[in-house]
């Protein structure tokens, strides 16, 4: 694939609408063009699980003052334009993003949804690897990664991992 863009989402719970951080990265021609990052403002006012707070690092005090999903995805959606997305577990991303916009009462565009995380487990074999989760994917490929479940990283990651086996 040599035109996408790879995103990753972080969720204040267990709740998949309680995005509070999401990350994009696009690819045109091959080549990362244009990032983006922004915290989120969960609502209703959702609670920080204290699981996640450990994963991710965030917490109520980092997007209190941060802009809600339905603001965010407006200026999102702008710099995927007609691109499909990229993620490394897309079941996942998808789901959150789609939950999102319900709340919000947005319509989903049906945007072609890729996997790098299925499109690893298809082409290595798990004698290769002892884990397919995104910072093995990574060290496997020789990509350099740093930050695990930091959205802009994560979604940088996957982009790379998109550019070497999709």
């Amino acid at each position: 694939m040599d035109n996408f863009v790879a995103i990753d989402v972080e969720t204040a719970n267990a709740e998949p609408s309680s995005i509070c951080a999401i990350g994009a990265v696009k690819v045109v021609d091959g080549c990362i063009t244009d990032r983006f990052y922004e915290l989120v403002k969960p609502e209703p006012e959702y609670y920080f699980r204290h699981f996640t707070l450990n994963i991710h690092g965030i917490g109520r005090e980092d997007t209190e003052n941060a802009r809600v999903f339905s603001e965010v995805w407006r200026d999102l959606s702008e710099m995927i334009g007609r691109l499909p997305l990229v993620a490394h577990n897309k079941a996942f991303d998808e789901r959150c993003i789609r939950a999102a916009h319900r709340v919000y009462g947005m319509d989903y565009p049906d945007y072609p949804f890729f996997c790098t995380l299925s499109a690893s487990k298809r082409r290595f074999p798990r004698t290769l690897l002892s884990s397919y989760s995104l910072p093995y994917v990574c060290e496997f490929l020789g990509i350099p990664f740093y930050n695990h479940h930091d959205a802009l990283a994560d979604a940088e990651g996957c982009a790379k991992i998109a550019m070497t086996i999709l």
